[in-house]
């Protein structure tokens, strides 16, 4: 019996390192978004900061941390991440979204009836993908940012 999966796509990028990392979750939860922090941070364990660039969904904020852990748990991972958010209707300048574009485009641009096929699937493609180091090619200069993005930055008064 075929039935239509719908499910989440977590993406972490590192984008000079060619480094990438998802998480398949049935739906967009606060206790989803807060496991995925907790894989980024095992897998910079080394770490003492990590910089994470991400939209501005209602999912997306330190207090999902504290809503999903014991205080400890969730203090040690706060401690963690610098949290920068893209602005509003600018999660084009976030590097993930154009890794998610890459998925689907290479790997679930198709009907899959499944979640553990959609998870066995998107594990080939980052291992490969991640094998490949591939990187992002970005173009978007910070000259360009100052024109498309006047309103954000300050202007120097003579």
């Amino acid at each position: 019996m075929n039935m239509n999966v719908r499910c989440n796509v977590f993406m972490a990028c590192e984008p000079l390192a060619g480094k990438r990392i998802a998480k398949i979750t049935e739906r967009r939860k606060i206790p989803d978004w807060a496991h995925l922090m907790e894989d980024i941070a095992s897998n910079y364990e080394n770490a003492e900061l990590i910089t994470l660039v991400m939209d501005n969904l209602n999912t997306h904020k330190p207090e999902s941390l504290y809503e999903t852990f014991p205080p400890e748990k969730a203090k040690a991972l706060w401690d963690r991440f610098e949290f920068v958010y893209t602005p509003k209707h600018g999660s084009w300048l976030n590097m993930a979204e154009i890794e998610l574009n890459v998925l689907i485009g290479q790997c679930l641009n198709r009907r899959i009836d499944n979640m553990a096929e959609v998870r066995e699937e998107t594990a080939a493609w980052l291992q490969r993908r991640n094998n490949l180091e591939a990187k992002i090619n970005w173009q978007f200069t910070t000259a360009d940012a100052r024109v498309k993005l006047k309103g954000l930055y300050p202007t120097l008064q003579a």
